[in-house]
């Protein structure tokens, strides 16, 4: 898995992150973050799956102390290039290998963006989970991003043009083989409702929240941009549903617990 990231750390930022669509999705996520998760005191965070560092600078900017992990080397060298002016501290680490041993420090958040839960099996997510409320101080939260089985966007552009397996790619409990900029990544989708049942032993619900319900997917970039109007007004849209009822036919969802 890792090559398979290495690969895609060089075109990140530019097909992701810097994207309209990426940095209008990633808005809405520190949206919900701010609204009681995200308090004026200095929380120290544990970041997974931190990618080339845009979550991890975001926190830092608002005074949190972030430890930044990803299981690419090649992501985690961006980052550290990108950042090396601030005290966020970069580590390449795989979330199958974490145990409650890893790190020396509790943490008052653990974040993961965008789907890099995603990446694990039914067993491997459930596993992480158990572990990570080692990795925790008491009333931690852990706020995570995941994506859904179905998907309003994917079903409605596969089907229009005509590709109806890949309209249902994510309805299933197997791994899908998704194509991330001609890398294929083992892909897992889970619903709300069964990231909640895997943690349910050990935390509490805070919240569920849609990201990605009227704003595209990040695949139809070039379609919206040369459609900014639209790409605006659904992202005007967005704001409208907050409901934890859309998250499952979202693009991905936001899903925040809290230690029990």
């Amino acid at each position: 898995m890792p090559e398979n990231f290495d690969e895609y750390a060089k075109n990140y930022d530019s097909v992701f992150t810097y994207s309209e669509i990426g940095k209008a999705q990633r808005k809405r996520v520190y949206h919900f973050l701010k609204e009681g998760i995200l308090t004026n005191s200095k929380l120290n965070i544990l970041e997974l799956n931190c990618g080339t560092g845009e979550d991890a600078r975001y926190f830092f900017e608002k005074g949190h102390r972030v430890l930044a992990t990803d299981i690419s080397s090649e992501m985690i060298k961006v980052a550290k290039e990108k950042h090396q002016n601030t005290s966020i501290r970069f580590q390449e680490k795989d979330i199958t290998k974490i145990t409650s041993e890893t790190f020396s420090e509790k943490f008052d958040l653990i974040f993961s963006n965008f789907g890099g839960l995603n990446c694990l099996s039914p067993q491997e997510l459930e596993k992480f989970i158990s572990v990570s409320i080692s990795l925790l101080k008491p009333k931690g939260k852990m706020a995570l991003v995941i994506m859904p089985k179905f998907c309003l966007w994917e079903r409605l552009y596969f089907t229009l043009k005509g590709e109806f397996r890949k309209a249902k790619r994510r309805n299933t409990n197997d791994a899908v083989l998704a194509n991330v900029e001609g890398v294929k990544v083992p892909t897992w989708y889970y619903n709300p409702k069964e990231v909640v049942s895997l943690a349910t032993n050990h935390y509490k619900t805070i919240t569920i929240k849609p990201i990605g319900l009227k704003i595209p997917p990040s695949y139809l970039e070039s379609f919206f941009s040369k459609k900014k109007g639209l790409l605006k007004l659904l992202i005007w849209a967005e704001k409208l549903y907050t409901n934890p009822f859309w998250a499952k036919y979202s693009d991905h969802y936001l899903i925040v617990f809290q230690k029990k």
